[in-house]
Parts: C-alpha cells; sequence; structure tokens
C-alpha cells in the first residue's frame, strides 16, 4: 500500500509518516505563490471583516494545496507542526520554513492591519533584517569559537523574549561585551 496517490474520487490521501523536503517546499512555494494573488488577498481580508482569524484562512489554504498534494490536511497541517524536529539539521528546509511562516504572518497582518498600520510594520521588519544582516556581517570577522558564544547568547536573548523578532540583534558593543567574557573566563583554555 503506497503512502501518496493522486488526489480522485476514491484515491486515498497520505496520512502517515512524514511531508518529505520536496513536498514541503512545494507547499511552501505554492502558499507564497498564492497569498500573493490578489484574489487570495480579498479571501483573507474578507474573512477579517466578516470577524474571522485571518490564520484560519491561510490555514484553510495550506489544507487545500495539501488535498492537491494528495495529502490528508490533517495529518499535512501536523506535519508542519513537526518540521522543526525533523528536518532541525537542514539548514535549508529551515530558511524556507522560516520563510513560509513569516509569509502567513505576513498575509494575515495584511489583512487584520489598517493599510498605514502595515506600511508601518513593514518598514519596522525592513529596518529589523538591516540592523540583524550588519550585525551578521560584524558576527564573521570573529573566530568560530566567538561566534558560536554570540549566537548562544542571541539565543537564550530571543528565549527570554518569547522568541519576539526584535530581540533578534546584539549590538557591536554587546558582542564585543559577549567576547570579552568570553576570554576572561577561567574555563576559557585558549589561552
Amino acid at each position: 500500500m503506497s503512502g501518496t496517490t493522486a488526489v480522485g474520487g476514491n484515491s486515498e490521501l497520505q496520512s502517515w509518516g512524514m511531508l518529505s523536503k520536496e513536498q514541503l517546499i512545494y507547499l511552501f512555494n505554492r502558499f507564497s505563490f498564492l497569498t500573493s494573488q490578489p484574489d487570495v488577498k480579498k479571501r483573507i481580508a474578507g474573512a477579517v471583516k466578516d470577524k474571522q482569524e485571518a490564520v484560519g484562512v491561510t490555514t484553510a489554504i495550506q489544507e487545500e494545496i495539501l488535498l492537491e498534494m494528495g495529502v490528508d490536511p490533517r495529518f499535512g497541517i501536523a506535519c508542519l507542526g513537526k518540521v522543526n524536529m525533523v528536518y532541525e539539521n537542514d539548514r535549508d528546509l529551515m530558511i524556507k520554513f522560516y520563510g513560509f511562516v513569516a509569509k502567513e504572518e505576513m498575509a494575515c497582518d495584511e489583512a487584520e492591519l489598517e493599510p498605514d498600520e502595515f506600511a508601518d510594520k513593514m518598514h519596522f521588519q525592513h529596518k529589523l533584517q538591516e540592523q540583524q544582516l550588519e550585525m551578521l556581517k560584524h558576527m564573521r570577522t570573529f573566530h568560530r569559537d566567538d561566534q558560536s558564544a554570540i549566537l548562544e547568547t542571541l539565543h537564550k536573548q530571543m528565549e527570554n523574549a518569547s522568541f519576539d523578532n526584535s530581540a533578534a540583534v546584539l549590538t557591536s558593543s554587546q558582542i564585543q561585551e559577549i567576547i570579552r567574557r568570553k576570554t576572561s573566563s577561567p574555563f576559557n583554555n585558549s589561552r
């Protein structure tokens, strides 16, 4: 018995195992394409006007894509909740996954916020991404061990902020302080 078959009248939908990397990438790309279409944006905005949750509509869109793929929608949505664990060592897929999550959040924000609020949020996100890029460029000037210490501190900072994106930046002086503490630590064997 096969785990996947074509969608049709009496065909069986995949409902076991885990979605493959290829299936996930297809889902992410298709969702990104659909949520950029004017009719889909209207669908999400219309649902919000009718006092529905925008995320309910984006989830329904994901379920429709999963059905197109021959995947049981409930099973597919459950697989999305496991991507972090199953594919945690696949950096490329994780980047695509976080892009997918960000695209869903953006689609919901666009439907829920007033146009000027949405523009402000996009401007803030753009500025934050610029700061993160500068931080990463600065980090690359350090040794790998130092980079690991910086990333560990950044992870703790994000955890403490409940993974709020605005906590995903360290200033140059914060980075210097992390390196200073690391090199002055009595447990540092590199001296």
